[in-house]
Parts: structure tokens; sequence; C-alpha cells
């Protein structure tokens, strides 16, 4: 049946993994709603995105913002949350402890704030999905707040899918994927990381966004699926 005449709301759904995935949940036959804090963001998405999507403007850290997002768009059958910043890796020696602290305002309170304002507005038989990354198991120098911020989702999502039941709540952890996540880097180090990555891989290549799309309609439509978060690393954790 895919999604056909079910509603998604992809909170950061205009750019890499949460627009693939917003394009993949309209292909499978949903109703979909992408929101970002940038209408100039929306456009180009909605531009790009299959006709019937709609775009809604909304800071997703603030959360009087959310609450008044919730209150527009209504009702959804799978609220999914991709949004957020690029990644900052930051050594322990001499630490920004603010800068820490604000690593997790959107990554993981942002999520945790569109569960508790967004829980009661997703449909029975509904699902929530957050998105965390292998940084929680497998992190590496400079990781420490990037890596906690990634392990405190995959908790958030077990707790949740306790307190929210029958609602189900599952998580989508990827390696690296060519995506927007990584526009702090100088373009040839980028480059570079792609490269020596895909090297390492068993699969051999980075990944896609809309491989890692696959992976949240996949959660959308397993109905026997909660409190588990599904690792799509290409192999990154086996070398």
């Amino acid at each position: 049946m895919g999604l056909i005449g079910e509603r998604v709301l992809v909170l950061g759904g205009t750019s890499g993994i949460g627009q693939a995935t917003a394009a993949l949940a309209a292909a499978e036959g949903a109703q979909v709603v992408v929101a970002s804090s940038r209408r100039t963001s929306i456009d180009r998405a909605l531009a790009e995105l299959p006709a019937g999507t709609t775009g809604e403007v909304a800071d997703l850290a603030d959360p009087a913002a959310v609450a008044a997002l919730f209150e527009r768009v209504g009702a959804v059958d799978h609220l999914v949350f991709t949004a957020g910043e690029p990644l900052t890796l930051m050594s322990v020696d001499g630490m920004d402890m603010d800068a820490a602290r604000a690593a997790f305002g959107l990554r993981f309170f942002g999520a945790l704030n569109a569960v508790s304002v967004g829980a009661r507005h997703v449909r029975s038989g509904g699902s929530i999905t957050l998105t965390t990354g292998i940084a929680a198991e497998r992190p590496g120098a400079g990781w420490s707040v990037a890596a906690s911020i990634c392990g405190a989702v995959v908790s958030l999502v077990r707790a949740l899918a306790v307190e929210l039941a029958p609602l189900r709540v599952n998580g989508v952890s990827p390696g690296i994927v060519r995506s927007p996540l990584w526009a702090g880097m100088d373009d040839a180090a980028r480059e570079q990381m792609y490269a020596d990555t895909a090297k390492a891989l068993p699969v051999g290549r980075v990944g896609e966004p809309g491989d890692i799309a696959q992976v949240y309609v996949h959660l959308m439509e397993q109905h026997f699926t909660t409190g588990t978060t599904i690792t799509a690393d290409g192999g990154a954790l086996l070398v």
C-alpha cells in the first residue's frame, strides 16, 4: 500500500537526507509537508520535490515557532526530524563549554521539543522517526560532543517508544553521506574524506541521501518496529 493517502511532515526536509526522504515519501503516495527556518530553502526544495508537496517556515529551535507550525499543519501520520546544523568538532582540551551546550540545541533539544509538541498531532497507527549517527558507536578524536548528541538521540528513541506507545518511535543512524552536513569543510578536504571513506567501506562508496531516505520510509511503512535505531553506514562499523 505504500504511503498512499497518508500525511508526512519532514522537519528539516529542504536539503540532503531530509529532502530525499520527502521526495521518496511523496513517490510512495504520501502528502508531504517540509519545514525549514528559511523561505528560500523551502522555495528551492519545492521546485525540486514532487508536485503537491507543501512547505512551512518555522525556526525549529524555537519552541513557540514549532508549536505554531503544528497548529498550522494539523494532523499527520508520520513525523520525521532530520534538521541539524553542520557538525563542528571540538577538542576536549580547552573546550568552549557554551559552544558544546549550544551544539545540543537543534539536534537533541529541537528533536525532543518537536516530539513533545507534535506527538499529539500524529494519528493512531503513525510514527515518529528521529536522526542520530554512527559517531555514537564509533567516535573519533574531537567527536566527544557530536558523539554524545548521537548517543542521546538513540536513548531518546527508546524512551519515547515506551512513553508514547502504541505510537511507534524509531531512529536512523547514517554513516558518511554526501550531504550539506559537511558544508563547513573545505571543498578539497571534503572530497578527500569521501574518497578515503569509500576505499575503506565494504560497499566501496559513501552514502547518498537517497540511500538513507529508504530507511526512513521503511520505518514509516513497517508497523511492527519501534524503539529501534537502524544503521545505514555502508559497513563503517565493521572496519
